[in-house]
């Protein structure tokens, strides 16, 4: 036989087949192979064999997955929504014989959940039995297993995962049932307000929520911020308080809400004035001695303010005649000094009202306090003696001798009059209103000269009644007489000293009538601004006086007596004014000029310029610095401040203070302003060059600046002038030269600077009518070039310094010798000579090769060049 069996079979020569391993029925439960029987002949037969493997219970169940995942609803109950990857089942490993597996659960974590899960035992099913809040779970594990019913030993495990999916029960919640927040009422507008925060226990939390909140004012958007509107505006005097409800919803179909509310206090900020109440009409108050501790109230001034707090709280306060009245604090006017009614009647007093905020508002208005009046003037004769003379022959009954006249500072019924006389008189008789005195006696039994002498009263209606006397003389004449007035002297001369006090006695003069009952008044006929004279003649001054204003004042004062018709007398009165010595004033409070780092030594910088009221001193001031500086100095004589060495001071402004002081100590301060500017670049200084003479040119400094400023419409300022071969020093030599070079540079109203290349296409645009202008300053015939500016200027300062040193060297010879003679001829030493020729030439030097910038009043403008240095020095130099 050929055998031809599986590896697990052994077909033997003798026919038996051999089962050679164990045989698994789960792997193979047929086996199908061929047996061929062969003789030794060769002959053969083939059968097939069959063998059929029979199951033997030897194998635990099986779940087909171990881990199985499935899903229900949060507060469902029954069978799972969903099961991964299929059914939950298991079998019996012996499929041949598949006993029956009977289901269980066998544990469930957390296990507290245990009772909330069953099993069907035939199926597997897994139910919910209990529902599940998956915000208190989400996840659950439930172990299972299945067990061969008829063998409990022999079991299967798998473990399903189960998922609580959302369901959205559960409405978002503000992290506040009540938000309360302050916000200033001048905040901007989408000023952020506050933050709500809202939070939901469902899946994905509030990330699909939104808010809704109904606002005019205020708006929130979707991450839960609340701020102010972009077209609204807070005004707490309006709305104070905002009452809103805030609603948060989780999904934007059917879904849970929650409110809450929010409150936001509107701030006050001091953005209102306080504003008086109508004002009570009319306010006055009683005329009389007030004190501080004993006040008059005068009325009561109500304020009010829309903002509150400090904001609000107003305090009113006198702003105007302070020392009369003030406020009490519940808004009270008082009187707090003496008011005399007959000095002034109304006061206009300013008043304030100022919150208490920082900073502070206020209002302003005006009270009119009107004084009334008390009786506490008497009635004023406007004469203390009325006299008249009568010739008893012309005397007539009813004949009005005299008319009395009185006043009374008050008012109303206070200031009414009645006249009397102490005693009935049996020849006169006073009228009670009108003051007349009126003969009521023929005068029969008058045989002689008679003196009548009376006393009048007059009388106020106030209460209670005030009274004044007057003395009533009246002369009967029985014989005509002469009747004159006269002064004492013809001619007064009187001395007052300037500066005295209005009202100062001057002097005194005196008229006499020759008769005791007849009176003298004066009066001031010329100067009655400057003098006045009273009844007893006294000349008083009405204004403080300055000599240097007038020193010579003439005067006449007439003299009239009291009699019907009156005499006249005139006189002259002659008032000199002495002089007092008084401080000098300067022409302005402060002085401000400009300046480069590069100015040179003595360049003039301003002119300051006092005068001196006194007459005739001006020219005798002297003036120094108050400060001690290395940057400037000024000319005692002259008021001329002028450069030491700005070089280390550029970029700075400095303030000093000049002094002027006259002959007698006296003196006043002014204030001087330096700005000290950096140097500008030299490709900003123009070059002109004029067929004029260098100190011709220096003079004209101010008026050619202003002509060339008219013609270009820039600020100009000459840096330098300099001969044609660059010497600045003919200015001293006054050597004449056929050409000049001015340097300068040009500024726009800004101050900056402008280009050389800009000014020189100016010039040469406008060269015909800069020539005009020029020839205004310089007269007819001037020639006018625009220089290059951009050459080699370091070579041109050169030998324009070495130019100055060659003049210098001849200056400094023929001045040592004419020093010598003169230090000769006074009899001083010659062996110490001293050598000032004019110019430092390393300081001057920098003036032509760096432009500088100069505002000086043209008017006080002077050009002056001084140096002083030894003859080895100038050597060195060349």
């Amino acid at each position: 036989m050929r055998p031809s069996a599986p590896d697990e079979f052994e077909v033997r020569d003798d026919g038996n087949i051999r089962l050679k391993q164990r045989l698994n029925y789960d792997s193979t439960q047929q086996y199908i192979f061929t047996v061929q029987a062969k003789d030794v002949g060769g002959l053969s037969d083939i059968t097939t064999v069959t063998i059929t493997v029979e199951d033997f219970d030897n194998l635990n169940p099986y779940f087909d997955h171990s881990l199985y995942e499935a899903s229900i609803e949060e507060n469902q109950v029954g069978q799972f929504s969903d099961v991964t990857p299929e059914a939950i089942k298991a079998q019996d490993g012996d499929t041949g014989i598949n006993e029956p597996v009977v289901y269980s659960i066998k544990a469930v974590f957390p296990n507290e959940y245990q009772s909330n899960f069953e099993i069907d035992e035939s199926s597997g099913v897994i139910s919910v039995t209990s529902a599940l809040d998956r915000e208190e779970i989400d996840q659950i594990t439930v172990h299972i297993q299945a067990t061969q019913q008829d063998d409990a030993s022999k079991t299967a495990n798998a473990v399903v995962s189960v998922t609580i999916e959302d369901v959205n029960d559960n409405p978002p919640k503000f992290d506040q049932d009540e938000y309360t927040v302050s916000i200033l009422e001048n905040s901007p507008q989408d000023q952020f307000v506050l933050q709500t925060r809202v939070t939901d226990l469902d899946l994905g939390g509030f990330s699909k929520g939104h808010f809704i909140m109904d606002s005019d004012t205020f708006i929130i958007n979707s991450q839960g911020v609340i701020s102010l509107r972009s077209d609204a505006t807070l005004d707490r005097e309006t709305v104070d308080n905002y009452n809103i409800e805030v609603i948060a919803v989780d999904q934007p179909v059917d879904g849970l809400s929650s409110t809450a509310q929010v409150i936001i206090t509107v701030l006050d900020v001091n953005d209102n004035n306080p504003q008086f109440l109508p004002l009570p009409e009319p306010i006055e108050i009683q005329e009389g001695v007030y004190t501080p501790s004993s006040p008059g109230e005068v009325c009561k001034i109500l304020v009010t303010d829309a903002d509150i707090g400090d904001n609000g709280r107003v305090t009113i306060t006198t702003y105007s005649h302070t020392e009369l009245f003030r406020f009490r604090e519940d808004g009270t006017l008082l009187a707090i000094e003496e008011l005399d009614r007959e000095t002034q009647d109304v006061y206009d007093v300013v008043i304030v009202a100022m919150d208490h905020a920082v900073p502070q508002r206020n209002n302003i208005t005006t009270v009119r306090v009107s004084i009334t009046d008390v009786n506490d003037n008497a009635p004023v004769f406007s004469s203390d003696t009325y006299s008249k003379s009568i010739l008893v022959k012309d005397a007539k009954v009813g004949e009005v001798l005299l008319t009395l006249s009185a006043t009374d500072k008050d008012a109303g019924s206070n200031a009414l009059i009645s006249y009397r006389f102490s005693e009935v008189s049996s020849m006169v008789a006073l009228d009670a209103e009108t003051g007349d005195i009126t003969l009521t006696s023929d005068l029969s039994g008058v045989i002689e000269d008679t003196l009548l002498n009376l006393t009048a009263i007059a009388t106020d209606h106030g209460t209670p009644p005030e009274s004044d006397e007057a003395e009533i003389l009246i002369y009967f004449k029985i014989a005509p007489f002469t009747e004159s007035v006269a002064f004492e002297s013809s001619s007064y001369n009187f001395t007052i000293k300037e500066n005295e006090p209005e009202a100062s006695i001057v002097g005194k003069v005196r008229a006499l009538t020759g008769n005791p009952v007849v009176m003298v008044r004066y009066n001031m006929k010329s100067n009655k601004d400057v003098f006045s004279v009273d009844g007893e003649g006294s000349i008083k001054a009405l204004r403080p006086l300055d000599k240097e204003e007038e020193e010579w004042y003439i005067l006449t004062v007439e003299a009239i007596d009291s009699r019907t018709p009156p005499n006249t007398a005139e006189t002259m009165v002659s008032v000199q004014v002495e002089n007092v010595n008084e401080a000098p004033v300067f022409d302005a409070e402060i002085y401000k000029a400009e300046i480069f780092s590069i100015s040179p030594y003595k360049f003039p910088i301003v002119k300051v310029q006092a005068s001196d009221p006194d007459v005739g001193e001006s020219s005798e001031l002297q003036y120094s610095l108050q400060e001690s500086t290395t940057l400037l100095d000024v000319e005692p004589n002259t008021g001329q401040i002028y450069v030491l060495d700005a070089s280390s001071f550029g970029g700075n402004l400095f303030t000093f203070h000049a002094k002027a002081t006259d002959k007698h100590g006296l003196s006043t301060t002014t204030t001087v302003q330096i700005e000290v500017k950096q140097s500008v670049h030299r490709d900003s200084v123009s070059v002109i060059s004029l067929n004029q003479p260098v100190y011709i040119v220096e003079k004209m400094i101010p008026e050619m600046e202003e002509s060339m400023e008219k013609v270009l419409g820039w600020t100009v300022k000459i840096l330098s002038v300099r001969a044609e071969d660059g010497n600045e020093m003919r200015t001293i030599l006054r050597e004449s030269t056929d050409k000049t070079y001015v340097s300068f540079i040009a500024m726009d109203s800004s101050g900056a600077v402008i280009k050389a290349t800009e000014v020189k296409v100016k010039l040469d645009t406008e060269h015909k009518v800069l020539k005009s202008e020029l020839e205004s300053v310089f007269g007819p015939g001037l020639e006018i070039k625009v220089e290059d500016s951009s050459g080699n200027s370091e070579v041109q300062a050169d030998t324009i310094t070495l130019g100055v040193l060659l003049v210098i060297i001849g200056v400094t010879s023929a001045s040592i010798i004419i020093y010598l003679v003169k230090k000769k001829k006074n009899g001083t030493d010659p062996d110490t000579p001293s050598l000032n020729v004019g110019i430092g030439l390393s300081k001057r030097r920098r003036s032509i090769d760096s432009p500088a910038n100069f505002n000086i009043n043209p008017e006080s403008r002077e050009v002056k060049y001084h140096a002083s240095f030894p003859q080895d020095e100038v050597n060195n130099r060349l």
